[in-house]
């Protein structure tokens, strides 16, 4: 298995090849294309390799039930569940108008599939690579059918016990050489505290022939930037343009000052 892989057309990573860095729009875009765009330019301005979101198919993801249930939250874009998510979720022909915008600033773009058939609609719609969310990290079905599709992974590892790590590393592995794991506390937003950087380190160790990366949601950018100097090949942030918009994740996102930082 590679230490190094190409995980775009023409960019590699790992082994001495510069850090490539997400800039994980997710869905703070407030449900606006527009922003959206705003928001990929943003990351192209400021240097990053790719733009992501995330997309999920919400009827084959919830049933019924989960849909319709209230959401009574300062964050909800709507009285329930399913009215809320509908609100955030891009169409199919909006991530198609995203992804032609995308190439024609010359950044890539990506999006976390959170169930199957979401990862249908990103292998058709030619992503670069698969993000895997760390929610979705121990759900071995999803992991080696994403696996399968042969695109490279980009694996996240929040919440997951370092065992289930070496699961999902020897699937994926067993199906699809190309893919990386990057440390992860999913809290929103982060204490340094809670940050343990020093499980890159072990990652380094435990899968010493893969890249190890970290996706942070810390505020600022310190960390982040640690990360770098104890190896990690590939970074993941939020961004935002308005920290104070509605939105769970704002608050643990960089904005333009700090995400220039980054560069």
């Amino acid at each position: 298995m590679p230490l190094e892989f190409e995980i775009a057309p023409g960019r590699m990573i790992g082994e001495n090849h510069p850090c490539f860095f997400i800039a994980e729009i997710g869905q703070n875009h407030q449900g606006d294309i527009n922003i959206a765009k705003q928001m990929i330019q943003v990351a192209k301005d400021a240097g990053a390799d790719c733009a992501k979101f995330q997309k999920s198919e919400l009827k084959h993801k919830f049933n019924k039930a989960a849909l319709a249930r209230p959401y009574n939250s300062p964050h909800s874009w709507g009285p329930t569940y399913g009215e809320h998510k509908e609100y955030l979720e891009f169409s199919h022909d909006q991530y198609r108008e995203l992804k032609a915008f995308a190439d024609s600033i010359g950044i890539l773009l990506s999006a976390s599939g959170m169930d199957e058939k979401a990862v249908d609609f990103l292998d058709e719609l030619g992503v670069p690579f698969f993000k895997v969310a760390s929610c979705d990290t121990n759900n071995m079905p999803y992991i080696e059918s994403t696996a399968r599709k042969g695109r490279p992974m980009v694996i996240s590892s929040g919440m997951q016990t370092m065992e289930t790590m070496r699961q999902v590393y020897n699937k994926v592995k067993s199906i699809n050489d190309k893919f990386c794991i990057l440390q992860c506390t999913s809290a929103y937003p982060l204490d340094p505290e809670d940050v343990h950087l020093n499980i890159i380190k072990e990652y380094q160790k435990e899968f010493p022939d893969i890249p190890i990366g970290y996706s942070g949601h810390e505020r600022g950018n310190a960390i982040t930037l640690a990360a770098v100097g104890m190896g990690a090949k590939v970074v993941e942030r939020h961004i935002t343009l308005d920290k104070t918009w509605k939105g769970n994740d704002h608050e643990a996102s960089l904005g333009k000052g700090a995400l220039e930082g980054n560069k």
